[in-house]
């Protein structure tokens, strides 16, 4: 829980400006039976970003990266944007960009964990060549549909709660069960603190690195329907475009190590909140556009530092306990300090 701390204090500090700026910031009213506010518009459009870190946090903790799961969302809008309008069924379009997708992801764990190449340089072929498939699939235009049960997946809503909201809870439910109540969770943990060792010990390493990319790409692909569906169309061009980074620093800002090891599902989730949070703040409190990425970079750099334990210990002055044995290392310990 200690780790969740500051994600936690960060998040509140920033919903306390916007309340400061936007007077009912914080109010919820349902209005023709849907659950309307800033606060329901902040889970509705983070919904994507929270389903692409929770992929991303998974694929960390085995101490790999994923820069291709922009493409994917932008892969997984445009097909099923495409199927639609060549007259498929909605179930077809979603099964077919779904499987895709864990396809894209599968291949991504064949190149790291069967190859051997390096997470980053595996990932990056597909980020670029995804966006480029992502543009065949449109054929360079921006595929428009209009149909009321694709609509449903990232603009609609079901017991007056937004339908993205649904499935986010639905994936992180999942998700949690998987990796907290199985073991599964532990074997991940493995495999990012010691790959070789993880292996040796019995464990399948290279079929986890592999499921989790094809989860990672799972995670974007629904992130993708929910994107296009939102706004009735699908651009392959600048569809998810940068949402990889916006993954990797939620994961960060949730505690996650990027070296591998144990991970934060929670505070992932947090950390996805903060960077939705710190989007609606820029527009609330009346940045100009040529400064908002400039301004958002300032404010993810302050929240990093905050975190560091290292960085509050310099500007505190303050020492962290040593457990040494023996009077020798503790006399070393006085000099050193």
């Amino acid at each position: 829980m200690r780790r969740l701390l500051w994600p936690v204090l960060i998040l509140a500090l920033l919903l306390l400006v916007n309340v400061l700026f936007t007077p009912g910031f914080l109010s919820v009213q349902v209005r023709d039976g849907h659950l309307y506010g800033s606060l329901i518009d902040i889970l509705r459009f983070g919904a994507p970003l929270i389903l692409v870190s929770l992929g991303m946090t998974l694929v960390i903790a085995t101490g790999g990266i994923d820069l291709s799961v922009g493409s994917v969302v932008a892969i997984s809008g445009a097909l099923a944007c495409l199927q639609i309008s060549q007259d498929a069924g909605v179930f077809t379009a979603v099964v077919l960009a779904l499987g895709l997708s864990v396809l894209l992801g599968a291949w991504n764990g064949f190149l790291v964990a069967g190859v051997g190449i390096q997470p980053i340089i595996a990932t990056l072929i597909l980020m670029v060549a995804g966006r480029g498939l992502a543009q065949l699939i449109t054929d360079g235009q921006i595929i428009t549909v209009n149909d009321p049960a694709y609509k449903l997946i990232g603009g609609g809503y079901w017991l007056t709660v937004p339908f993205g909201i649904l499935i986010v809870l639905v994936v992180l439910a999942v998700t949690a069960f998987l990796t907290r109540r199985l073991a599964l969770g532990l074997l991940i943990e493995a495999v990012g603190g010691n790959a070789e060792a993880s292996r040796l010990a019995g464990i399948r390493a290279r079929g986890i690195i592999v499921m989790v990319y094809a989860f990672a790409a799972l995670c974007a692909g629904v992130a993708g329907l929910m994107i296009s569906s939102n706004i009735s169309s699908a651009d392959g061009n600048n569809a998810g475009l940068w949402i990889e980074l916006d993954a990797i620093l939620a994961v960060v800002i949730g505690g996650t190590s990027l070296a591998g090891g144990r991970f934060s599902l929670g505070g992932t989730v947090l950390g996805a909140l903060i960077i939705q949070t710190l989007t609606t703040t820029i527009y609330s409190i009346g940045v100009p556009p040529e400064t908002t990425l400039l301004f958002k970079a300032l404010v993810v750099t302050v929240v990093c530092l905050i975190q560091s334990t290292a960085f509050r210990d310099k500007v505190f002055h303050r020492r962290r306990p040593v457990a040494l044995a023996g009077p020798a290392t503790e006399e070393k310990a006085r000099v050193t300090a």
